[in-house]
């Protein structure tokens, strides 16, 4: 949309009459997310309460119809990317979030600890490493006092303050674990996520061979190791379709869609209801 359309919408933001505004908000929602940017110079300068809230809304809108596209975009795709799905719930909250900066960021844990790797070290010793690096250097761990605040369930806020709740952290740890090389997966239980570290050929699952899991990894308990036979004491399952979980990496939409249900849990929880509406929307897609 060009900006001499788009300022005569604009201008018909300031009448009174709800029937004006849905028809603006229609042709505005035409357009792509570009507009955002001069919708909010128009909100910095406007001194109209009724306009800013108008436009205010009208923000939301194009934001969360760019997000359930790149969303479906992201879930449709071959093969998928945790970090971009986990990047894209981010960035719907917090538009300005820039993909490179996070990038930088999460390379300089991935690095931080692949100096301490050697060629000669067991699975069990590059676990120990990252988790040291990550829970006692970086300091990441669940936040206990806050347990449903919507922050921890994003990237950039996690990033911040080294905080999360058992699906985020969970996330967080798996992906600086790939990019590792390291054969760790999220395991999908009822009572919260565990990880795995598989056996490198993953395509053993296939043919139904057991003890492909080498062992568990616990993300809430500081990334303490478990053995098979322990997980009974951790999490107990009678559902033989949960039991079945324990050796099956969960894919990477299922993992978003845990988040997405955490955080309308949690705006939930806060009576953010536009909040929940919006990600209840961009839940169905996966």
């Amino acid at each position: 949309m060009n900006e001499i359309k788009l300022d005569s919408l604009i201008a018909l933001l300031d009448d009174p009459d709800d029937s004006v505004f849905k028809m603006v908000l229609e042709e505005i929602l035409k357009s792509d997310i570009s507009t955002v940017d001069h919708l909010e110079h128009i909100w910095e300068t406007s001194l109209d309460e009724l306009v800013q809230k108008r436009i205010e809304y009208i923000i939301q809108q194009i934001q969360l119809s760019d997000t359930k596209v790149k969303i479906s975009n992201w879930a449709n795709q071959q093969s998928i990317d945790l970090f971009e799905g986990f990047f894209l719930i981010s960035r719907h909250q917090y538009p300005e979030l820039k993909l490179k900066s996070t990038q930088i960021h999460l390379d300089k844990i991935r690095k931080d600890i692949w100096i301490e790797f050697r060629n000669s070290l067991t699975s069990l010793e590059k676990i120990t490493i990252l988790n040291h690096i990550f829970f006692d250097h970086y300091r990441f761990k669940i936040d206990k006092n806050s347990p449903d605040s919507p922050n921890l369930c994003y990237l950039n806020r996690m990033l911040e303050s080294g905080k999360g709740n058992p699906v985020s952290i969970a996330i967080l740890y798996t992906l600086i674990a790939r990019s590792l090389s390291l054969p760790v997966h999220y395991i999908d239980i009822p009572k919260g996520p565990l990880l795995g570290y598989f056996d490198q050929d993953i395509a053993r699952l296939a043919h139904g061979e057991e003890h492909a899991v080498l062992f568990y990894i616990n993300p809430s308990n500081k990334g303490a190791i478990i053995g098979p036979r322990e997980v009974d004491y951790i999490q107990p399952l009678s559902d033989l379709a949960d039991r079945a979980k324990l050796t099956e990496p969960c894919a990477d939409r299922i993992i978003i869609k845990r988040l997405l249900e955490k955080l309308i849990f949690a705006y939930n929880q806060s009576g953010a209801d536009d909040k929940v509406s919006d990600l209840e929307r961009i839940a169905e897609i996966l």
